[in-house]
């Protein structure tokens, strides 16, 4: 795996690096957060899941056709090649993350990767038959340059979620996301006798910040739609 230089930092953005690298003659690209110690993350990811301290956050490429069936040890694999050490978040897209979007609102950082090779809403009739998604994922990495509790962690979860799904609607998009989506919330860790923040709703301070760097990202990331609304398989209730 090839490792591009550093970026020059940037105040308010995330010092993402941009690694590549090449599988089944197919060359593929992943993101890279470095963000070292003192971070608490919550996380849907495969990799790195759950609440924890976490020092890194990856979100590799993967193709349109994968079918590997160990997913975290590729992840950790590909961290591993990267120089990333101890615990971290591993999320992975067929999407090109080359082309992700930023958002920033008064110290909390988004990024974001979008694929809306399948979209829909998550309250959608059950299928006859089930079958592997199609490609497409949308990944959420934010980071909070404060302390919060447990609860406020899941708050912001839900928080980036309601954010994401405003940012699809504002850019034409008729559906709450895909099917394989997943969002990182990474939150300092409190310093000696700080207390940390309770809550991360969107009209909390920094559940505010959040949903509106969310927004920013998922909308940069985003194809708009152009002359219309893109509709998606949508039953009303009861029907």
């Amino acid at each position: 795996m090839t490792v591009a230089p550093p970026p020059r930092a940037v105040a308010g953005v995330l010092p993402i690096r941009t690694l590549t690298r090449v599988e089944d003659d197919e060359q593929l690209s992943a993101l890279l957060w470095r963000a070292g110690s003192g971070w608490r993350m919550i996380s849907s990811a495969v990799l790195g899941g759950g609440i924890g301290e976490r020092s890194w956050v990856l979100n590799a490429q993967v193709s349109h056709g994968y079918s590997r069936t160990d997913p975290d040890s590729h992840l950790a694999s590909l961290a591993q090649d990267a120089g990333a050490r101890g615990p971290g978040v591993g999320l992975m897209t067929a999407a090109d993350v080359l082309r992700y979007g930023r958002g920033y609102d008064d110290g909390v950082e988004a990024v974001v990767t979008a694929g809306l090779g399948v979209h829909g809403w998550a309250a959608a009739p059950a299928p006859g038959t089930l079958s592997p998604p199609a490609p497409g994922t949308i990944n959420i990495v934010v980071a909070v340059p404060t302390a919060l509790t447990d609860a406020a962690l899941v708050n912001a979860v839900t928080t980036a979620t309601e954010a994401k799904v405003q940012a699809l609607l504002d850019s034409g998009y008729d559906c709450s996301g895909t099917p394989t989506d997943a969002v990182c919330v990474a939150a300092r860790i409190p310093r000696p006798g700080e207390e940390p923040q309770s809550f991360a709703g969107p009209r909390s301070l920094w559940g505010a910040r959040l949903a509106r760097a969310v927004h920013s990202a998922v909308c940069a990331a985003v194809e708009p739609v152009r002359g219309g609304t893109l509709t998606s398989a949508r039953t009303p209730a009861g029907s």
